[in-house]
This record gives C-alpha cells, sequence and structure tokens, in this order.
C-alpha cells in the first residue's frame, strides 16, 4: 500500500472517492458530510488530500480543510474501501494527513468532527482531545459543509453548539502527543 499526498495524476480517483464516501454514509447510517467529485478534485490539485493506492486501485483518502483565515485546519473525509478496512489503513491515511498538516500550517488549530469511535480512537491516539463546538472554528462556511449529513437538523436546532457528532482538536502550542 502507498500513502501519499494526492496530485493531479490522483484526479482520476475522484468519482471513486466520491461513491465511497456516500455508500459508507448509507450502508452506517451515520452523519457523513457527502463531497462531490469536484470537491475533491480541488483538494486533491491544491495537495490538501492524502490518498492510499494498492497498485493503481483506490484504497483510501482523507482531506484538509482551512478556516477561520488559517487559524484552524479540519480533516475531513476519511475513508477507506471496504475490503481494505480492518487492516488500520485508516489510523496510517489520518497520522499522514496529521503530519502533513502540522507541515504545511504549523500554527493552525487542527480539528474535527466525527459520530465514529475508530476515528475518536485515532485522533485521540494523536493528541486531540474532546471539546464543546465553542472551542471549534466559528467559520460558517464550515458549518454549511455539515447541511448534506443527515444529523444536520440536530445541529440547527442547537444553534451549532452541539450534534450526534463530537469535536476533537489538537492545538499546536499545548502538549499534545506527536
Amino acid at each position: 500500500m502507498d500513502i501519499l499526498i494526492a496530485s493531479k495524476k490522483h484526479v482520476k480517483y475522484a468519482n471513486i472517492i466520491s461513491e465511497t464516501i456516500e455508500s459508507s454514509a448509507k450502508a452506517r447510517d451515520t452523519g457523513i458530510a457527502l463531497r462531490t467529485p469536484d470537491y475533491i478534485i480541488k483538494k486533491i490539485k491544491n495537495k490538501n488530500a492524502i490518498i492510499c493506492l494498492d497498485g493503481d486501485k483506490f484504497v483510501g483518502f482523507c482531506y484538509i480543510e482551512i478556516w477561520g483565515h488559517g487559524n484552524y485546519v479540519a480533516h475531513s473525509g476519511l475513508i477507506v474501501s471496504p475490503k481494505y478496512r480492518g487492516l488500520g489503513l485508516a489510523k496510517k491515511i489520518k497520522t499522514k494527513t496529521f503530519i502533513h498538516s502540522k507541515k504545511k500550517y504549523p500554527n493552525s488549530k487542527i480539528f474535527g468532527i466525527t459520530t465514529g469511535l475508530a476515528v475518536m480512537k485515532i485522533n485521540y491516539s494523536l493528541g486531540y482531545k474532546p471539546v464543546p463546538f465553542s472551542e471549534l472554528t466559528d467559520d460558517p462556511e464550515f458549518w454549511n459543509g455539515c447541511k448534506t449529513c443527515k444529523n444536520y437538523d440536530v445541529l440547527t436546532r442547537t444553534n451549532k453548539k452541539m450534534c450526534l457528532c463530537t469535536g476533537m482538536i489538537h492545538e499546536p502550542n499545548k502538549k499534545n502527543k506527536t
């Protein structure tokens, strides 16, 4: 398996990445924000994505978002193709995304929101701490990205104070692992 910073040559995987995110959301019946192939292509072209390949076969993906004028960076869209799950690849992809983010955006707080226990465990192992949503970015564009999640009504009913997701953050100037 190769885990790489995605580049223009990986644009050809945008459709399968988008489809894998969508099918995973349906199969797991969880809150996963959907992303179009065009959206994924932008992340790849900006070198804000990590891709995992088995030869030329798509295995996994994660991308980076920049929020609050660069004060915050989020990792989103972490996905592993169903036949490759259970091999520890999600942690390896997320770790590569984390290291890439720290190099590219060294002063930014890194955060994520998730409903998945596996992702929470990965984030915790990287030094993230659970926080209330008030500690995350207040950039409205970030929260607009949640509109395709099936739990968006919970977020709006609580005025973006809570949802079914857990917010987790890694602050570069605090003592954290890694």
